[in-house]
This record gives structure tokens, C-alpha cells and sequence, in this order.
């Protein structure tokens, strides 16, 4: 069945339509003006009276929500928990491991790639660890840190099915040259993270993305401006930032939005087991996780991914910067897709997948669309 949402407030990720309609099955088949468009015979037509219409979210950094994590390598609930993801929007999620035993990691990666042929949301693998630094570890567990090491990352690509597409990695900790052309070659980005490299050190590395930008890395000094300065100041380098008010203060927020513009920051969750699920104790890499005040902390105060769902994140980039729906669609669907080279997604165009989330007026989330499929919310 065609369906087909008439006077809608259509962001394509490119340009915004005040008054459109957008005509899809599993696929975008039309966008236009209201003024351009002709009701066809057998199509299913909703009016949305002003609501917005915008690209379905992607996330590419989350360790998991909703009681499951991607480290716990259970293909069905891996699953699960990404469709779960649908009530906050996302439609396109990059499952994230963590610094952790070989074992673990690779018993994850088989299980994200087994996981990935049952659910189309699945569109990368995010390697966070354990070829990071000591000295920025944040909650990733300090036994299995090591620098990088290419035959191991050729294993896990094999593993995972060549999904890996982001991995977070230390630059500073070895000799990486080998291992970051692997990457180049196999079209993984690098993203600098939990690292205590030098503005010229990573002028000289091949990193390209920052790992949850001011967040276990070397920030801003006025004689050094580390991985914090060199992500702000770098055109060519996209950053991810948590957005939830307690990783980055809400001026850290505006001070990076004006200084990268809404081209050059992707917003992430970084969200771990216990989004979705009541406050109290949790756990992540095997280290005990306390949840309070929309906080996960480990016992020693430090911040242990976030419980953060997409939609905040998203209202809170407009709350706390002003931006434009339309820059703030730029930096939750947009970007990832350019970057990551997810060619059928990110805009609301013809012959792009018909991946989308319906607001109200409000911002509220109503329905998410995935693959032309409605999931309704309200």
C-alpha cells in the first residue's frame, strides 16, 4: 500500500517544505509543496494538519538500553533492543562495544553481525576500546587497554562480517600508521577518544571523527589545545556530543556549536543498559553502574555512558543552542549518513528509504517510520 502525509512541515535534511506532502511505501516515491499535489486512486492518505516530518535518527555511538547491552552478545536481544529504539526515533543504529577481553569483544561482534541479518537498523558497528588511553580511560576497565594492534582489528572485521565502520582509538599510544591505513582502505573511520593526543599528533594521524567531544580526551588548554581544540578547530573532522546536560554543560554545548556550525557535530546517546529502565543500579563492562538523577555514574563519581534517549537529545540541541530544526536534523541524521556513507538515508528525497519520525508542535515524538512501516507512539 502507498501512503501518502499531506500538509505536513517537511524537513529533508537538505531544505525544509512549510506545507508539503511526502509519498512513500517502503521507499520515498514523492516530496513536494501542497500546492503540487494530486491525490492518486489506492493510496492511503493521512492529514498531519502542521505536524513536522524529519529523517529518522542515527545513532552511531550506544552500548544498548532497555536492560540489554551489545557486550552481553545475544543476537535476538540485541535485536530487540534495537527496535526498542524506535520509540525514541532512531531508525539507523551503529551497536558499540567496549574495552573488555578479547573474548567478549569478539563474541559481540558475532553476535551484532548474526543480529544485523534479522534487523535492517543495524547499518555499522561502533569499536570504542581498547586501543585507547589509560590516562582517559573514563568507564572503560584499565586491564584490557592496550595500543592499537592491526591483526587483531583484521580479526574482528572478519568477524563481524566487515561491519565495522567507527572505530575509537588513542592515536598517542603507538605506532599506528599501518593500522589507520587498514582503516582507510576498508572505509572505517577513525575517531579520536579517550585519548591524550596533541593537537600535532593528530594533525598527523588519520583521525577524521571525535568521540564524544570534551568526554575522556585531552581538552581545551590555552598552550595545547588537544583532541577537545583540534575536533573544534579542524573543518574536515566531524564531532559527537552527549547532549544531556550533564556531560557537557549547556554553554560547552553553544560554545561547540558555534564554533563547528551544524555541519561538523553529529549527536550520539552513548546510552548504556539502563536507558529505558527505572533509576538505581546497573552495570556496564562488568563495573557497577549507579542511575540517579538521569545520571549513570560509576562508584567512583565518573560518568559511565549516559541513559540519554535520541529525542531529548535532539530537543536539547535546540534548547540549549537556539539552532534551527533544520540544523538540528543536520546533526541527528544528516551528517551520519554523508559520513558514513549511508547512501539511502539521512534525507526525506525519492528513492530514499522512507525512514522517518512524525512530531507534533510541541517536538513530541508521534510515530517512527522505519522502511515505510508506521510505529505509532502517542
Amino acid at each position: 500500500m502507498i501512503k501518502v502525509y499531506i500538509n505536513a512541515h517537511i524537513f529533508t535534511g537538505e531544505g525544509e517544505i512549510e506545507n508539503g506532502f511526502i509519498r512513500f511505501s517502503n521507499e520515498i516515491l514523492d516530496v513536494g509543496k501542497m500546492e503540487h499535489y494530486e491525490k492518486k486512486i489506492d493510496e492511503e492518505e493521512s492529514d498531519l494538519k502542521g505536524n513536522y516530518i524529519i529523517p529518522g535518527f542515527i545513532d552511531v555511538h550506544s552500548h544498548g538500553g532497555y536492560g540489554i547491552d551489545n557486550m552481553d552478545a545475544d543476537p535476538k536481544k540485541i535485536s530487540d533492543m534495537t527496535y526498542k529504539m524506535l520509540e525514541e526515533g532512531i531508525t539507523s543504529y551503529f551497536p558499540t562495544t567496549m574495552t573488555q577481553s578479547d573474548e567478549n569483544i569478539e563474541a559481540s561482534l558475532k553476535a551484532i553481525n548474526e543480529a544485523a541479518q534479522m534487523n535492517p537498523m543495524i547499518q555499522g558497528i561502533h569499536v570504542e576500546g581498547p586501543f585507547i588511553s589509560k590516562d582517559f580511560k573514563g568507564a572503560q576497565p584499565e586491564e584490557f587497554i592496550r595500543p592499537a594492534q592491526l591483526d587483531t582489528l583484521e580479526k574482528w572485521q572478519k568477524l563481524s562480517g566487515e561491519r565495522i565502520r567507527l572505530i575509537t582509538y588513542a592515536p598517542e599510544t603507538g605506532d599506528v600508521k599501518d593500522f589507520e591505513t587498514y582503516c582507510q582502505e576498508n572505509d572505517i573511520i577513525l575517531s579520536a577518544g579517550h585519548s591524550g593526543a596533541t593537537y600535532e599528533q593528530l594533525k598527523e594521524s588519520g583521525a577524521t571523527h571525535i568521540t564524544h567531544l570534551f568526554n575522556g580526551q585531552l581538552g581545551l588548554h590555552h598552550r595545547e589545545i588537544g583532541v577537545s581544540g583540534f575536533g573544534l578547530l579542524e573543518d574536515n573532522v566531524k564531532v559527537e556530543m552527549i547532549v544531556d546536560g550533564h556531560h557537557i554543560s549547556k554553554e560547552m554545548v553553544k560554545l561547540a556549536y558555534k564554533a563547528k556550525g551544524a555541519e561538523g557535530i553529529e549527536l550520539i546517546t552513548d546510552s548504556m543498559r539502563a536507558k529505558g529502565s527505572p533509576e538505581g543500579e546497573s552495570e556496564l563492562g562488568g563495573q557497577k553502574v549507579i542511575v540517579k538523577d538521569k545520571q549513570a555514574r560509576l562508584s567512583n563519581g565518573s560518568l559511565a555512558g549516559s541513559v540519554l534517549t535520541f529525542i531529548d537529545a535532539f530537543n536539547n540541541m535546540m534548547a540549549f543552542t537556539d539552532c534551527s530544526m533544520l540544523e538540528a536534523v543536520k546533526m541527528s541524521s544528516y551528517n551520519q549518513a554523508k559520513e558514513f556513507n549511508l547512501t539511502t538515508k539521512g534525507e526525506l528525497n525519492p528513492n530514499f528509504d522512507a525512514d522517518m519520525v512524525i512530531l507534533d508542535k510541541d517536538h513530541k515524538l508521534q510515530e517512527t517510520i522505519l522502511g515505510g512501516n508506521i510505529h505509532a507512539f502517542n
